[in-house]
């Protein structure tokens, strides 16, 4: 191995996992004096003569991030600009406008690739965005690319931002559409508010900009899940991060779904992603924003480094989402 090539040749990607080949690509990319964030943040963030302008680019892949029986083409619509301006979100940012990629077979029905179109306007619509352009190709299955543009009325919050001492809290729904779908892969349609919320999130687009006038020191949107996101933030920010389950409150339906699937359903939280709650961490004091809600606190990294656990102790339950994997 070498700089330049980081890992065995015959590693795949599966070996390496989504952060280590991020890792290995983002060190192949100078970044030039118009970066203020560049690759690893929810966004990265660009300067420009008046001021900066936050990006995010998310993929969705048919059968690996939604699946055409399981929603209509307007909630897979919402879903893919959801999930893009939440990384917005996520920065303390507001998106404004969107262009879209999309690869599909020949015989997809033109009446579903303008549903899916009709659904991306109306997400963009709920924070005064705009779709502004796009792409068009074949493709053997669905793949919708959304790259979202927006600003920042105040310095961007990092993920590197978390110190000792800070307190943890969330904003938005947690663990509904990981139980929404559990239900849809094994067969099922109900509880319908848990399907609902994987068919279609509902990310608290007023949160990230409030979090951040509030003095937030780092804040993430969980995508990928509780855990896993908070993971992130433990690393970058060279601290421990502890959960505490007595601050989650599980809805009937979840305790519903738990008990048919013989679950516990707090996995459904701490491991699950797709909801696009954001989660941001503030000095010991601060008054939270409106809609937060207090979950854990920030630590010194111990002899094992950045951690992230529940209840003090460590979590041998699923994180959240793996890529390549």
């Amino acid at each position: 191995m070498s700089p330049s090539q980081p890992f065995p040749p015959d590693a795949t990607l599966a070996d390496v996992g989504e952060f280590g080949l991020i890792s290995a690509l983002s060190g192949r990319f100078d970044q030039g004096s118009q970066v203020f964030v560049g690759p690893g943040d929810d966004a990265a963030v660009l300067r420009t003569p008046r001021g900066h302008v936050v990006v995010s680019t998310d993929l969705l892949v048919e059968g690996r991030h939604f699946r055409r029986e399981w929603a209509p083409a307007r909630d897979i619509g919402r879903k893919a600009a959801a999930s893009n301006l939440s990384d917005i979100n996520a920065m303390g940012g507001t998106a404004h406008s969107l262009t879209v990629g999309l690869g599909a077979p020949a015989d997809l029905p033109v009446a579903w690739a303008i549903d899916l179109a009709d659904g991306i306007a109306e997400e963009a619509a709920l924070v005064g965005a705009s779709v502004v352009g796009g792409d068009l190709t074949t493709a053997k299955e669905v793949v919708i690319a959304v790259t979202v543009l927006g600003t920042c009325d105040i310095a961007p919050v990092l993920r590197s931002g978390a110190r000792a001492g800070d307190v943890v809290a969330m904003a938005g729904r947690q663990g509904w559409a990981a139980a929404g779908l559990a239900v849809l892969a094994r067969g099922f349609r109900s509880p319908r508010a848990l399907v609902e919320a994987y068919q279609r999130p509902q990310p608290p687009y007023a949160a990230g900009p409030l979090a951040a006038q509030a003095g937030a020191t780092s804040m993430i949107d969980v995508s990928d899940g509780l855990l896993a996101d908070l993971g992130h933030v433990a690393h970058d920010s060279g601290v421990a991060v502890d959960v505490r389950r007595d601050a989650f409150e599980l809805a009937d339906p979840m305790h519903a779904v738990g008990s048919a699937l013989g679950v516990d359903p707090m996995q459904f939280v701490l491991g699950g992603g797709d909801d696009h709650a954001i989660v941001a961490t503030f000095p010991a004091g601060t008054a939270l924003p409106e809609g937060f809600t207090a979950i854990g606190s920030v630590g010194e990294a111990g002899e094992a480094g950045p951690v992230v656990t529940v209840d003090g102790a460590a979590y041998d339950g699923p994180t959240g989402w793996s890529h390549f994997q």
